[in-house]
């Protein structure tokens, strides 16, 4: 019985010898990939956008946006940011945009007025289409899947970490957009991840379809690439610091 089990811790240690030296025979160099070289990109530092973002908004002027419906955007420029004007309607960039990362920093007013869906609403809506819902929801209940950080009535955010009204927030973005077939049926849908205030709220999430308020949404074919909308829902919301970074 002791002669078996010598037998087998040789055994053993004679498999692990030969691991060892089959390891030790592979070049290291043969999982070393060097093709392609990833493109250097200087991160910008404080606000500023990295060296290769598209600028959508300075603080200096509207030139890279328009009216929703064509013409010059009718929102209030001042101190660096620009606000919705009530009823002077939505605002598109003019560039169209597909796979992106997007940086934009937003406010509500610092005067409380309304409650639930009335006080702070906004929206971005990427693609035209696709909305992150921006809303005062500091100490304000409204339905989960229509406050700050949702995808409005899709996804409710992981959580809430909206800063008091009058304070700036952050929301960076990383949206892949819908593929369609040629017959218009869905390939693949949208999935988006966004940061709030530096939180992740929402984590790769996919998206169900257009922005509905009633009822569900759904897809409809559109083009691969199309503008990004800030939405006028009669609330005075600012907006600054616009970048984007195309995937």
């Amino acid at each position: 019985m002791k002669e078996r089990k010598l037998l087998s811790v040789l055994i053993l240690l004679l498999l692990s010898c030969l691991c060892f030296a089959q390891q030790e025979e592979i070049d290291p160099k043969l999982t070393e990939v060097w093709e392609p070289e990833p493109v250097v990109v200087t991160p910008g530092g404080g606000s500023a956008p990295p060296s290769d973002a598209i600028v959508l908004f300075d603080g200096t002027d509207l030139s890279k946006w328009q009216h929703q419906k064509g013409g010059e955007p009718k929102w209030m420029l001042k101190d660096g940011c620009f606000t919705v004007v009530k009823k002077t309607g939505s605002i598109v960039t003019k560039q169209a945009f597909g796979d992106i990362q997007l940086h934009i920093e937003w406010r509500t007013p610092a005067e409380v007025v309304g409650k639930s869906q009335g006080r702070g609403n906004s929206g971005i809506i990427l693609q035209s289409r696709y909305e992150l819902q921006v809303l005062d929801s500091y100490n304000n209940r409204t339905y989960s899947n229509g406050q700050a950080g949702s995808i409005y009535k899709q996804h409710i955010p992981l959580v809430n970490v909206c800063r008091k009204p009058g304070e700036w927030q952050t929301y960076d973005i990383v949206f892949i957009a819908p593929r369609f077939n040629d017959d218009g049926s869905l390939l693949s849908p949208g999935r988006i991840t966004v940061l709030q205030n530096g939180v992740l709220v929402q984590n790769n999430v996919e998206i169900k379809g257009a922005v509905a308020f009633r009822g569900q949404p759904k897809y409809t074919k559109h083009n691969p690439k199309e503008p990004l909308l800030l939405q006028d829902h009669g609330n005075p919301v600012s907006y600054r610091n616009i970048w984007v970074r195309e995937l």
